[in-house]
């Protein structure tokens, strides 16, 4: 009985280190590295992304799109050496993932989101994302985003705190996959965000990326 009850121990224990340890990703840069956590409740961008990780897919992409106030973006395959001054964005996976949007995952500043391009689904890119950087909101400026913006849809209490605080893109929210929070490094979003860019807002200074799993027990 009690060998029993220490294999149903350990099988349990197993079962949390696997479930748990592939919940978070580091993103190194040469401005420093992000801890991201993947959220639960956006499976299938979360199992997406943690398969492209696996398959070193990002390492040696680009930050290939940056606007200071607003996001950093990555994730296009064709900017691994690419050439100084190549127009990138246009390289994708040959699928889409469906749009997972949740009400309690908005744009907050560090938050992990999937691009897309115009498609009535707004269904998410295979690959490329975007973190963001944003701006601090005042209940005017979150007044106009929810009439202009939102279609007269009220941010939460909570959420509009946030971005009155620490800040974000609210007029995002609901139209893209949130499916991440960087949760150690929020400086390095601020640095890559504020290089010198070219008129399609790729940096002059390329900054390439390697994302790696974090793994790491936790049982419950």
């Amino acid at each position: 009985m009690i060998k029993k009850l220490l294999l149903s121990c350990c099988c349990l224990l197993l079962v949390s280190f696997t479930i748990a340890k592939n919940r978070k990703v580091k993103i190194i840069t040469p401005y420093g590295t992000m801890i991201v956590k993947l959220y639960d409740q956006t499976p299938q961008h979360r199992d997406n992304f943690i398969k492209l990780v696996k398959q070193h897919f990002y390492d040696s992409t680009l930050f290939h799109r940056v606007i200071e106030h607003f996001m950093i973006q990555g994730g296009d395959p064709t900017s691994k050496h690419a050439k100084p001054g190549e127009e990138l964005g246009n390289g994708d996976t040959p699928y889409t993932i469906p749009a997972e949007f949740q009400l309690d995952l908005y744009h907050r500043k560090g938050a992990l989101a999937a691009a897309r391009d115009n498609n009535p689904a707004k269904a998410s890119s295979g690959c490329q994302f975007y973190i963001v950087q944003g701006k601090v909101f005042t209940d005017e400026e979150l007044d106009m985003v929810e009439q202009k913006r939102l279609g007269g849809r009220k941010i939460p209490v909570d959420q509009r705190e946030v971005y009155k605080t620490s800040g974000g893109t609210p007029h995002l929210d609901q139209s893209y996959t949130v499916f991440g929070q960087v949760i150690k490094g929020m400086d390095v979003i601020d640095k890559i965000a504020a290089l010198k860019t070219d008129a399609r807002n790729r940096p002059l200074a390329d900054v390439p990326m390697k994302i790696k799993l974090k793994k790491k027990f936790l049982f419950f």
